[in-house]
Protein backbone atom coordinates (compact mmCIF):
# COMPACT_ATOMS: atom_id res chain seq x y z
CA UNK A 1 0.00 0.00 0.00
CA UNK A 2 2.92 2.69 0.79
CA UNK A 3 4.45 1.83 -2.76
CA UNK A 4 1.12 2.71 -3.97
CA UNK A 5 0.53 6.05 -2.05
CA UNK A 6 4.37 7.55 -3.33
CA UNK A 7 3.03 6.85 -6.64
CA UNK A 8 0.32 9.28 -5.94
CA UNK A 9 2.42 11.92 -4.72
CA UNK A 10 4.99 11.29 -8.14
CA UNK A 11 3.07 11.13 -10.72
CA UNK A 12 0.66 14.55 -11.03
CA UNK A 13 1.42 14.90 -14.21
CA UNK A 14 2.98 12.54 -17.44
CA UNK A 15 3.88 15.09 -20.03
CA UNK A 16 6.74 14.21 -21.80
CA UNK A 17 9.43 16.51 -19.53
CA UNK A 18 8.42 15.24 -16.59
CA UNK A 19 8.13 11.42 -17.72
CA UNK A 20 11.81 11.28 -17.08
CA UNK A 21 11.87 12.46 -13.32
CA UNK A 22 8.63 10.62 -12.10
CA UNK A 23 9.55 7.43 -13.21
CA UNK A 24 12.82 8.46 -11.28
CA UNK A 25 11.06 9.50 -8.28
CA UNK A 26 8.76 6.26 -8.75
CA UNK A 27 11.45 3.66 -8.76
CA UNK A 28 13.41 5.31 -6.17
CA UNK A 29 10.52 5.80 -3.27
CA UNK A 30 9.19 2.48 -4.11
CA UNK A 31 12.55 0.23 -4.12
CA UNK A 32 11.69 -1.02 -7.41
CA UNK A 33 15.14 -1.35 -8.85
CA UNK A 34 17.09 -2.04 -5.05
CA UNK A 35 14.59 -4.09 -2.89
CA UNK A 36 15.44 -7.53 -3.10
CA UNK A 37 11.38 -8.29 -1.13
CA UNK A 38 9.65 -6.44 -3.86
CA UNK A 39 7.80 -9.49 -5.58
CA UNK A 40 6.89 -9.87 -9.26
CA UNK A 41 3.68 -9.99 -8.12
CA UNK A 42 3.67 -6.57 -6.74
CA UNK A 43 5.59 -5.31 -9.77
CA UNK A 44 2.86 -6.52 -11.82
CA UNK A 45 -0.04 -4.92 -9.81
CA UNK A 46 1.93 -1.56 -9.66
CA UNK A 47 2.73 -1.88 -13.42
CA UNK A 48 -1.29 -2.63 -14.30
CA UNK A 49 -1.80 0.79 -11.97
CA UNK A 50 1.01 2.56 -13.69
CA UNK A 51 0.62 1.48 -17.45
CA UNK A 52 -2.84 2.60 -17.19
CA UNK A 53 -2.54 5.99 -15.96
CA UNK A 54 -0.05 7.24 -18.35
CA UNK A 55 -1.94 5.60 -21.12
CA UNK A 56 -4.67 7.39 -20.33
CA UNK A 57 -2.21 10.91 -19.99
CA UNK A 58 -0.90 9.77 -23.26
CA UNK A 59 -4.34 9.64 -25.24
CA UNK A 60 -5.92 12.44 -24.05
CA UNK A 61 -4.98 14.58 -26.06
CA UNK A 62 -6.51 12.60 -29.16
CA UNK A 63 -9.41 11.45 -26.81
CA UNK A 64 -12.90 11.26 -28.74
CA UNK A 65 -11.87 11.56 -32.05
CA UNK A 66 -14.91 9.99 -33.99
CA UNK A 67 -14.18 11.07 -37.58
CA UNK A 68 -11.47 8.67 -37.83
CA UNK A 69 -10.84 9.81 -41.50
CA UNK A 70 -9.62 13.15 -40.35
CA UNK A 71 -7.90 11.19 -37.12
CA UNK A 72 -5.86 9.39 -40.09
CA UNK A 73 -4.67 12.04 -42.01
CA UNK A 74 -3.57 13.68 -38.90
CA UNK A 75 -1.71 10.80 -38.17
CA UNK A 76 -0.36 9.24 -41.45
CA UNK A 77 3.29 11.36 -40.78
CA UNK A 78 3.27 10.83 -37.04
CA UNK A 79 6.30 8.90 -35.69
CA UNK A 80 4.70 9.02 -32.48
CA UNK A 81 0.86 9.24 -31.54
CA UNK A 82 1.42 9.45 -27.24
CA UNK A 83 0.71 12.69 -25.73
CA UNK A 84 0.28 15.05 -28.97
CA UNK A 85 0.97 18.89 -29.04
CA UNK A 86 -1.03 20.77 -29.82
CA UNK A 87 -4.52 18.76 -28.29
CA UNK A 88 -6.28 17.51 -31.38
CA UNK A 89 -9.54 16.74 -28.94
CA UNK A 90 -12.58 18.08 -30.48
CA UNK A 91 -14.86 18.01 -27.09
CA UNK A 92 -12.01 19.64 -24.82
CA UNK A 93 -8.82 21.24 -24.83
CA UNK A 94 -6.63 21.10 -21.48
CA UNK A 95 -3.01 20.59 -20.67
CA UNK A 96 -1.15 17.87 -22.35
CA UNK A 97 0.13 15.13 -19.91
CA UNK A 98 -3.05 15.86 -17.52
CA UNK A 99 -5.37 13.01 -17.63
CA UNK A 100 -9.07 12.79 -19.24
CA UNK A 101 -12.31 12.37 -16.61
CA UNK A 102 -11.70 8.69 -16.76
CA UNK A 103 -8.25 8.70 -15.69
CA UNK A 104 -9.22 11.60 -13.03
CA UNK A 105 -11.97 8.94 -11.83
CA UNK A 106 -9.21 5.92 -11.89
CA UNK A 107 -6.75 8.22 -9.46
CA UNK A 108 -9.77 8.98 -7.50
CA UNK A 109 -10.32 5.30 -7.01
CA UNK A 110 -7.01 4.58 -6.44
CA UNK A 111 -6.68 7.09 -3.58
CA UNK A 112 -9.88 6.20 -2.21
CA UNK A 113 -8.53 2.07 -1.67
CA UNK A 114 -4.84 4.02 -0.47
CA UNK A 115 -6.39 6.09 2.18
CA UNK A 116 -8.92 3.59 3.29
CA UNK A 117 -7.40 0.53 3.24
CA UNK A 118 -9.98 -0.75 0.46
CA UNK A 119 -12.86 -0.33 -0.72
CA UNK A 120 -15.37 2.20 1.38
CA UNK A 121 -18.25 3.16 -0.97
CA UNK A 122 -19.38 6.37 0.89
CA UNK A 123 -15.70 7.53 1.72
CA UNK A 124 -15.29 7.06 -2.62
CA UNK A 125 -18.32 8.91 -2.97
CA UNK A 126 -17.21 11.97 -1.21
CA UNK A 127 -14.10 11.66 -2.89
CA UNK A 128 -15.54 11.64 -6.34
CA UNK A 129 -17.39 14.72 -5.41
CA UNK A 130 -14.38 16.47 -4.17
CA UNK A 131 -12.77 16.21 -7.66
CA UNK A 132 -15.52 16.77 -9.90
CA UNK A 133 -18.13 18.97 -8.09
CA UNK A 134 -18.58 22.10 -7.11
CA UNK A 135 -15.23 24.49 -7.26
CA UNK A 136 -13.31 22.40 -9.56
CA UNK A 137 -11.55 22.55 -12.80
CA UNK A 138 -14.43 20.15 -14.16
CA UNK A 139 -17.02 22.78 -12.93
CA UNK A 140 -17.71 24.68 -16.61
CA UNK A 141 -21.35 26.00 -17.48
CA UNK A 142 -20.75 24.67 -21.02
CA UNK A 143 -20.49 21.31 -19.61
CA UNK A 144 -22.44 21.75 -16.53
CA UNK A 145 -25.42 19.02 -17.86
CA UNK A 146 -25.70 16.55 -20.42
CA UNK A 147 -24.89 17.32 -24.23
CA UNK A 148 -24.68 14.93 -27.12
CA UNK A 149 -20.76 14.65 -27.59
CA UNK A 150 -21.21 14.05 -31.43
CA UNK A 151 -23.06 17.68 -31.69
CA UNK A 152 -19.24 19.27 -32.71
CA UNK A 153 -20.16 22.04 -34.95
CA UNK A 154 -21.28 24.48 -31.80
CA UNK A 155 -18.65 27.02 -31.07
CA UNK A 156 -18.17 26.50 -27.68
CA UNK A 157 -16.25 23.06 -28.33
CA UNK A 158 -13.62 22.74 -27.67
CA UNK A 159 -14.14 23.59 -23.99
CA UNK A 160 -11.37 25.26 -22.40
CA UNK A 161 -11.37 22.78 -19.18
CA UNK A 162 -11.34 19.47 -18.31
CA UNK A 163 -14.93 17.24 -19.64
CA UNK A 164 -17.58 15.68 -17.02
CA UNK A 165 -18.42 12.59 -18.67
CA UNK A 166 -22.37 11.86 -18.02
CA UNK A 167 -22.25 8.84 -15.71
CA UNK A 168 -20.57 11.53 -13.45
CA UNK A 169 -22.91 14.37 -14.28
CA UNK A 170 -25.71 12.08 -13.19
CA UNK A 171 -23.53 10.92 -10.16
CA UNK A 172 -23.29 14.22 -8.86
CA UNK A 173 -27.05 15.47 -9.43
CA UNK A 174 -28.05 12.28 -7.32
CA UNK A 175 -25.01 12.37 -4.54
CA UNK A 176 -26.30 16.55 -3.81
CA UNK A 177 -29.86 15.09 -3.76
CA UNK A 178 -29.36 12.09 -1.22
CA UNK A 179 -29.81 9.40 -3.00
CA UNK A 180 -28.40 6.18 -1.87
CA UNK A 181 -28.08 4.83 -5.60
CA UNK A 182 -25.75 7.21 -7.75
CA UNK A 183 -25.36 5.14 -10.42
CA UNK A 184 -27.31 5.25 -13.52
CA UNK A 185 -28.13 3.05 -16.62
CA UNK A 186 -24.93 4.10 -18.51
CA UNK A 187 -23.74 1.18 -20.77
CA UNK A 188 -20.21 2.61 -21.74
CA UNK A 189 -16.58 1.57 -21.15
CA UNK A 190 -15.71 3.62 -18.09
CA UNK A 191 -16.39 0.59 -15.55
CA UNK A 192 -13.09 -1.21 -17.31
CA UNK A 193 -11.04 1.70 -16.91
CA UNK A 194 -12.08 1.80 -12.99
CA UNK A 195 -10.93 -1.56 -12.05
CA UNK A 196 -7.88 -1.40 -12.59
CA UNK A 197 -6.49 -0.20 -8.97
CA UNK A 198 -9.40 -2.40 -7.82
CA UNK A 199 -7.97 -5.75 -9.51
CA UNK A 200 -4.74 -4.97 -8.34
CA UNK A 201 -5.69 -4.50 -4.69
CA UNK A 202 -8.02 -7.76 -4.21
CA UNK A 203 -5.91 -9.86 -6.98
CA UNK A 204 -6.58 -13.48 -5.53
CA UNK A 205 -8.58 -12.66 -3.07
CA UNK A 206 -12.04 -14.23 -2.91
CA UNK A 207 -14.25 -10.76 -2.56
CA UNK A 208 -12.58 -9.28 -5.38
CA UNK A 209 -15.58 -9.77 -7.83
CA UNK A 210 -17.85 -7.77 -5.07
CA UNK A 211 -15.51 -5.18 -4.42
CA UNK A 212 -15.45 -4.83 -8.38
CA UNK A 213 -19.66 -4.40 -8.57
CA UNK A 214 -19.61 -1.84 -5.53
CA UNK A 215 -16.98 0.18 -7.31
CA UNK A 216 -18.61 0.00 -10.61
CA UNK A 217 -22.00 0.78 -9.30
CA UNK A 218 -21.34 4.04 -7.44
CA UNK A 219 -21.61 5.91 -11.01
CA UNK A 220 -22.56 2.80 -13.89
CA UNK A 221 -25.68 0.65 -12.57
CA UNK A 222 -26.17 -1.16 -15.09
CA UNK A 223 -25.86 -5.48 -15.80
CA UNK A 224 -24.19 -5.41 -18.79
CA UNK A 225 -22.01 -2.75 -16.89
CA UNK A 226 -21.46 -4.79 -13.97
CA UNK A 227 -20.89 -7.84 -16.63
CA UNK A 228 -18.18 -6.31 -18.63
CA UNK A 229 -16.71 -5.47 -15.37
CA UNK A 230 -16.39 -8.12 -13.91
CA UNK A 231 -15.30 -10.29 -16.75
CA UNK A 232 -12.25 -7.51 -17.24
CA UNK A 233 -11.52 -7.75 -13.75
CA UNK A 234 -10.75 -11.73 -13.95
CA UNK A 235 -9.13 -11.24 -17.07
CA UNK A 236 -6.41 -8.42 -15.64
CA UNK A 237 -6.70 -10.38 -12.23
CA UNK A 238 -4.90 -13.63 -14.80
CA UNK A 239 -2.25 -11.37 -16.10
CA UNK A 240 -1.43 -10.07 -12.09
CA UNK A 241 -1.06 -13.37 -10.52
CA UNK A 242 0.46 -15.38 -13.48
CA UNK A 243 2.49 -13.11 -15.11
CA UNK A 244 3.58 -12.53 -18.99
CA UNK A 245 1.56 -15.38 -20.80
CA UNK A 246 -0.52 -15.29 -24.77
CA UNK A 247 -3.05 -13.32 -24.77
CA UNK A 248 -5.22 -16.51 -26.11
CA UNK A 249 -4.32 -18.45 -22.67
CA UNK A 250 -5.85 -15.60 -20.78
CA UNK A 251 -8.85 -15.56 -22.59
CA UNK A 252 -9.21 -19.31 -21.95
CA UNK A 253 -8.72 -19.12 -18.98
CA UNK A 254 -11.50 -16.44 -18.20
CA UNK A 255 -13.57 -18.22 -20.39
CA UNK A 256 -13.82 -21.33 -18.75
CA UNK A 257 -14.39 -19.11 -15.52
CA UNK A 258 -17.52 -17.52 -17.06
CA UNK A 259 -18.85 -20.73 -18.44
CA UNK A 260 -18.40 -22.47 -14.68
CA UNK A 261 -21.74 -23.25 -13.14
CA UNK A 262 -20.34 -23.10 -9.79
CA UNK A 263 -18.39 -19.61 -10.95
CA UNK A 264 -17.85 -16.97 -8.07
CA UNK A 265 -19.77 -13.51 -7.95
CA UNK A 266 -21.91 -15.08 -11.33
CA UNK A 267 -24.11 -12.75 -13.42
CA UNK A 268 -26.43 -12.85 -15.77
CA UNK A 269 -25.05 -11.93 -18.73
CA UNK A 270 -22.04 -13.80 -18.35
CA UNK A 271 -23.03 -16.05 -21.21
CA UNK A 272 -23.03 -12.80 -23.39
CA UNK A 273 -19.18 -12.37 -22.26
CA UNK A 274 -18.31 -15.79 -23.35
CA UNK A 275 -19.78 -15.13 -26.90
CA UNK A 276 -17.96 -11.90 -27.58
CA UNK A 277 -14.77 -12.82 -26.25
CA UNK A 278 -14.94 -16.13 -29.05
CA UNK A 279 -15.65 -13.02 -31.30
CA UNK A 280 -12.25 -11.47 -30.04
CA UNK A 281 -10.22 -15.43 -29.81
CA UNK A 282 -11.54 -15.38 -34.00
CA UNK A 283 -10.07 -12.28 -34.69
CA UNK A 284 -6.92 -12.18 -32.79
CA UNK A 285 -4.64 -12.08 -35.83
CA UNK A 286 -6.51 -9.43 -37.64
CA UNK A 287 -5.08 -5.60 -37.29
CA UNK A 288 -6.61 -3.97 -34.18
CA UNK A 289 -7.77 -1.15 -35.98
CA UNK A 290 -9.96 -3.50 -38.77
CA UNK A 291 -11.16 -5.32 -35.76
CA UNK A 292 -12.36 -2.85 -33.40
CA UNK A 293 -14.45 -1.33 -36.92
CA UNK A 294 -15.76 -4.63 -37.15
CA UNK A 295 -17.38 -5.03 -33.90
CA UNK A 296 -18.43 -1.28 -34.28
CA UNK A 297 -16.20 0.37 -31.35
CA UNK A 298 -14.86 3.92 -32.84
Amino acid sequence: MSKIRTFLVTSEFFAPKCLPLVWKNFLIHTNIAQAPDMTCLEERKIGAIVGALVADAAAQPLHWNYKTADLDEFLKDKDEVAFVEPSRNPFYCIQTGKHSCYGDQSRTILRSLVENNGVNVEKLKESLNVTFGPNTEYENEDNATYKDKSDVVKKVYPINSSWRHSSIKSFLKKYKEGEEITGIEDNQMDCVVNVVSVVALYAGRPDMLERVEEVVTITQNSDINVAVACTAARLLEYFILHGKTPGVEALNSVLGALENPKRHHPQDLDRGMVGHMKKVIDEIKTDHVVAARKFNIS
